[in-house]
Parts: structure tokens; sequence; C-alpha cells
């Protein structure tokens, strides 16, 4: 007879839900992952860009070994939220002693603008997810002109710039950053692959136009000169005619367009950089030009997501500010902000916690710090016998839809894995959720 054990549901299965089970499973703890996606990983899977075969599949091997894991019991295909599958209330109802939320940051941060909702305006992660072939963006038309404004100069900013370049092969990318060289969030290792592109004379005059601000406020222009030259002595070649240009100390004011209401441009406000408590904000002067541009994408980071049912404030979900169990000052609970009490069994980790914060790395270890908290909390609850597992796991194959197991995740990889050898190339991926589930021989239910 199967012995008693804790039971805990985490909700989304990236990176930080995955190391989390992990961590759970080998404390002796039943873990349920809840998926919306057929597929595990997150941006794991789908935000890394796609020619990064080696990372990937060097990921999904790790991933591969914590869903085999005799304590891990995986449903991909099923959403969690008020108006889902599953709501957090039913997760409490069905017996779950603590919920995990690891489902990343998924909703869409915009910065308010008029003309947000023109045609040929779009947010970065959409983009990021269409390229990457999660559906149902993997089928999304996103109508991208000749030239293009980018906000925001994170590394996601140079993968968009990357894709742009080499599969779109627009005329002209324009980065649009809100303060200066100095501040850049990208890498030289993503610099490296659109660093080609670079129109260099634009840029060294870019960098003369900025050099009394950024000298002001004690910053080298010549060090960001340095870090492009730098990252042109690795940097792939260009593959098409595109020019990167960089438009620095520049905030989008509002997107112009046409009798179509297609984008036709983007007005930005020149900015300064002024010293405050030892770090440089960007101001306005007032200062107004027109970029001619016809598609706008947002790079600039994520916010979670409201319809899962927990309290939001901002980009994030509202933490408790006095955690019962802290981690390196750092809260993974939440609190109720109408009545000011903790919310006792749910907890946060990973962008869910944190939205648009590190990578991989960093996922891993926020989402085992979570579980340690959830056994933490755990200690004073009685374990559960095992005629619960079996009761959960027979309501989620109740659902009304197909419901994806680790026995059906083996199928998938066994047939993309077969289809990619047929037509020989280094990885094949389905692009809608019917192709996935015919694959592995589970028919859609209508």
């Amino acid at each position: 007879m199967q012995p008693n054990k804790h039971l805990v549901a985490i909700v989304g299965a990236g990176p930080a839900g995955l190391f989390a089970a992990r961590e759970l499973a080998v404390q002796g703890v039943d873990v349920i992952l809840f998926n919306r996606d057929i597929k595990p990983g997150g941006l794991a899977e789908y935000g890394i860009y796609p020619d990064k075969h080696k990372m990937k599949e060097g990921l999904r091997t790790q991933f591969r070994q914590i869903l085999s894991l005799p304590n891990v019991h995986y449903f991909g295909n099923v959403l969690i939220g008020s108006q889902a599958d599953f709501s957090l209330d039913d997760l409490r109802k069905m017996g779950f002693q603590a919920i995990l939320v690891t489902v990343g940051a998924q909703g869409t941060k915009w910065l308010g603008l008029p003309g947000e909702d023109l045609t040929g305006v779009y947010h970065a992660k959409d983009l990021v997810y269409h390229y990457n072939r999660l559906p149902p963006y993997s089928t999304q038309e996103f109508e991208i002109g000749k030239r293009v404004a980018i906000i925001g100069a994170g590394n996601v900013s140079m993968d968009i710039t990357r894709f742009l370049a080499t599969s779109r092969m627009v005329d002209e990318v324009i980065s649009v950053v809100r303060r200066g060289p100095a501040e850049v969030k990208f890498d030289i290792k993503e610099l490296e692959h659109v660093v080609a592109y670079i129109d260099l004379s634009d840029l060294y005059n870019e960098l003369e136009r900025v050099r009394p601000v950024m000298v002001s406020v004690g910053q080298n222009p010549v060090d960001f000169h340095d870090f492009v030259m730098t990252a042109l002595e690795k940097g792939d070649l260009n593959t098409s005619r595109t020019k990167l240009h960089m438009r620095f100390l520049a905030s989008p004011t509002r997107i112009l367009g046409d009798e179509n209401r297609h984008v036709c441009g983007l007005e930005i406000e020149e900015n300064t950089l002024v010293n405050l408590n030892g770090d440089s904000k960007a101001r306005g002067l007032g200062k107004y030009s027109v970029l001619d541009v016809d598609t706008v994408i947002f790079a600039i980071g994520d916010q979670v997501d409201g319809s899962l049912g927990i309290p939001v404030k901002g980009s994030e979900f509202i933490k408790n500010p006095a955690p019962r169990y802290p981690v390196e000052e750092q809260s993974y609970e939440l609190i109720d902000p109408d009545t000011g009490e903790p919310i006792q069994d749910i907890f946060v980790a990973g962008w869910s916690r944190k939205a648009s914060t590190g990578l991989v790395g960093i996922a891993r270890k926020d989402g085992t710090n979570g579980a340690r908290i959830v056994l933490q909390y755990l200690t004073d609850l009685p374990e559960t016998g095992p005629n619960k597992l079996i009761e959960i796991e027979e309501r989620i194959q109740a659902l009304q839809k197909p419901v994806v197991t680790w026995h059906e995740l083996q199928q998938l990889q066994a047939a993309e894995q077969a289809r990619a050898l047929e037509l020989q190339v280094e990885e094949f991926k389905y692009s809608t959720n019917e192709e996935m589930l015919q694959a592995i021989g589970i028919a859609e239910i209508h």
C-alpha cells in the first residue's frame, strides 16, 4: 500500500515550476503540475531564440528527468484561473494542501499610449512566442512593415531585432531607449547576433549627440562605443540589408496612424538625465519629434495575469511584506489587500514572484526556494492518504478536453523527433495544439 504523503499543486511548468517540483518530490511530497500549454518548459521552451538548439536540448533533458520522478504528476493543456478548467478554490477543495504558483508573467505590459490599438503595434512576448511556435501565437498574423521601432533595450529587444533582420529582412530597425547608452540592459552575447546591422556612422553621431548629457551625470560615451566594437569582433555576419539605428534619451509619447488605422509614425519626447539617489533618471524636456515607422514593438517587460484570481498591484501579485518564511529578505507569500491578512496556502515563485527577472538559472533558484518554503509550511500539516491523489487525478481526467500526461509527452517527443529525421532538420515542432494532439492520438473534444 502506498504511504501517506503531503500533496501540493504547482501551477505552471516553466523552469521555476519544474525545479520546484523536483525539490518537493525528492522530499517525499506528491506534486501535481498543471500546465496551460501541452509542452512543459515555459520560456525555456518558447522564449529562447530558435537556433539555440544545444541550450534548449540541455534544458529539455533536465526537465524530462524531473517529469520522470514517481512523485511528479504532469497534466498539460489544463488552465487554472477564475474562469478556467479549475480555480484556485477548486484546487483547495480537491485536497491540495498548498499551491505554488509559477506561471510566469503571462500578462502584457503596455504604456497606455494613444495609438496602441493600431494595426502594426505588438508586444515582444507575442512575437517571441510566434517564432518559437507556441500555439496559438504560432499561427497569428503579424503585419510587420519595412521600418520598425522597438521600445526597450534589453535582451528581448535584441532577439526581436535579430528576427526582423534575418527572417523578415526589414529595411530599418530603430531601438528607442528611454535612458542613455550606459544603461542598456542587453548583454554582449545578444548584441553579437545583430551588431553587424548597426549603422556605425549613425551610431557615432548619436553618441556625440548624447555626450553632453552623459558627461553631466558622470557617464563615458566611449564605453558604449568600445562595447559595440568588442561585439563586432565575434559578431555574426549580416544576412540582409537591414540597418539598426539607436535613439537614446527618447520616450515614446504616442503612435500615429493613417486613415486605415495602420501605424505611420511614432512620436518621441527627448529626455535628459538627472542624478537621483546615486542613480540616473530620465526626465522629459518637452521637445518632440516623429520617427517614420510603420510598425512598433514594445519590449518593456511583462506583468502577471490577474485572471488567476490572486490580487495584483502594478505588474506583480501582492506579496506579504512580513513573510512567515523569508528567504534572503524576499517574500514568496501573498497577502489579501482588503483584509491585510496573509493568504496561508498559496505561494509564488519565478516570474510570478518578480516579473521579467533573470533567465533560467534565476528561475531555477527561485523555484527551489519557493519549494523549500512550501516544505516549511507543510511541516505542521498531516499527510494525506493515497486515495486522495487518485481522486484528484480522476477529476482532472474527467475534464471535457484532452489532458496531456508524461506518457503522452514522451509520445509527442518521439513523433517530433521522427518528423525532424524525415525532414532532415535539427528540430521540428508542431505549430498547433491540434497537430500535437493528433500526433499522440488524443482527439480534441468539441
